[in-house]
């Protein structure tokens, strides 16, 4: 009896011992279903994709016409002053032409004077220049002979004089009509090169517009098509997950049942070593998490962030030069990353499109704390995050903001995060 008993008990590890669960089995038509959903979403991405395509194509052709259209402008600016300054000299010559006909009769004015200073000098000693007394009252032959001369001489100056006047008068004349003229076309050209400016400000202003419209029907586009590519994306992990589930349940099923398997160690379901690697990788998990949340509220800096930590941000010559990313210390989105593995010795590539390559792949819907996130669009990768799990994330968003933890956003995220432990 005793040693029936000592039978039954050893007996009871094996009895207690039983095959795995039955894994699920989806249904063949869901599978059809999420199939056809996956080429619905597709052909949407597809159809989304060429109509943005064209779009952007006709934004390219407005901001060249928009570019055209500011060059026409500037020339419309520049001729406008070129005209303005054509004006102004054209005054200054108008004025210069008054002065001098001005000049020239306070000239004739002085030249008349002393013709009638000279005359009534003449006449006050008892003697009219030019007239008959004149000769006869001489006491000779010289004396005549130097009246004579006296009196030629006043009237070659007088005819000088009289000379000068019409010349004087003519060259007024002249120059008056030619400043008047030059006034004349300088006003014309500056009022054509206004005329012009307002033309082509008006044809920039009304192609700035039609871009501008353009623009906001290129952002609908591509927030429709990150949409249904999220959609997609969903759609794909979907299947993914539906056709892992049918290959367990079929090698579930292929299995030798019958075949004895050995107990698992109470108290733990794995294995002693797989129980160690997982702590080890858990450590490793939370060491990353650790580093990436530590460094909440500092500034993003693009081109920031080592293994180190923080770094002085370099030029980009657009937007991070615009918040003066190269004055801050702070991280990037992907110099963040930098600094959290590197806790574990992991050394990343300072670039999100080489640490999307860095690791293992896994499907979006699969991804763990710990894993990193990515965004992309037409051009690549140009976001990543951490992954905290609970659908948080940690990341350096953006120029002017700081390291943050936030909710996943899954407009235009990558279909694959990036497992590296």
């Amino acid at each position: 009896m005793l040693l029936f008993v000592v039978v039954l008990t050893t007996a009871i590890p094996g009895a207690a011992f039983s095959a795995p669960a039955q894994p699920p089995n989806p249904d063949p038509q869901r599978i059809r279903e999420e199939r056809a959903e996956v080429r619905h979403a597709a052909d949407r991405v597809r159809v989304l994709a060429r109509r943005l395509d064209d779009v952007e194509s006709e934004l390219a052709g407005l901001s060249a016409v928009v570019g055209r259209s500011l060059e026409r402008v500037n020339k419309a600016r520049i001729d406008l002053r070129r005209a303005e300054r054509a004006g102004r000299a054209a005054e200054r010559a108008a004025r210069a032409a008054t002065a001098a006909s001005e000049a020239a009769d306070r000239r004739l004015v002085r030249s008349r004077d002393r013709m009638d200073d000279f005359i009534e000098g003449s006449y006050k000693q008892g003697s009219v220049l030019g007239s008959i007394p004149a000769f006869v009252g001489a006491d000779d032959a010289g004396d005549a002979l130097d009246r004579a001369s006296l009196l030629r001489v006043l009237a070659r100056s007088q005819l000088d004089v009289l000379d000068e006047l019409r010349a004087a008068r003519v060259t007024k004349a002249n120059q008056d009509a030619a400043a008047r003229e030059a006034a004349l076309e300088a006003e014309r050209k500056r009022r054509a090169a206004e005329r012009a400016r307002v033309e082509a400000e008006t044809a920039r202003r009304k192609a700035v517009s039609a871009r501008e419209s353009r623009r906001e029907e290129v952002a609908q586009l591509r927030a429709e098509r990150e949409s249904a590519r999220r959609r997609l994306t969903a759609a794909r992990a979907e299947v993914e997950t539906l056709l892992a589930q049918r290959d367990r349940h079929r090698r579930w099923l292929e299995a030798d049942r019958d075949e004895p398997r050995p107990p698992v160690p109470a108290g733990d379901s794995r294995s002693p070593d797989r129980a160690e690697t997982g702590s080890a990788a858990s450590s490793a998990v939370e060491t990353v998490v650790s580093r990436a949340l530590s460094q909440r509220g500092v500034t993003y800096a693009w081109g920031g962030g080592d293994a180190d930590g923080a770094t002085r941000g370099i030029r980009d010559g657009g937007v991070a030069d615009a918040h003066g990313d190269y004055r801050k210390i702070g991280f990037d989105c992907s110099g963040l990353m930098v600094y959290a593995f590197a806790g574990i010795g992991i050394r990343l590539p300072h670039y999100s499109g080489y640490q999307y390559r860095a690791g293992e792949r896994v499907p979006l819907a699969r991804k763990q704390r710990g894993d990193m996130l990515f965004w992309n669009d037409g051009g690549g990768v140009h976001h990543v995050a951490l992954y905290l799990g609970d659908g948080r994330m940690v990341e350096a968003p953006y120029s002017g903001a700081r390291v943050r933890v936030t909710e996943v956003r899954y407009a235009g995220i990558a279909p694959y995060a990036v497992r590296l432990l």
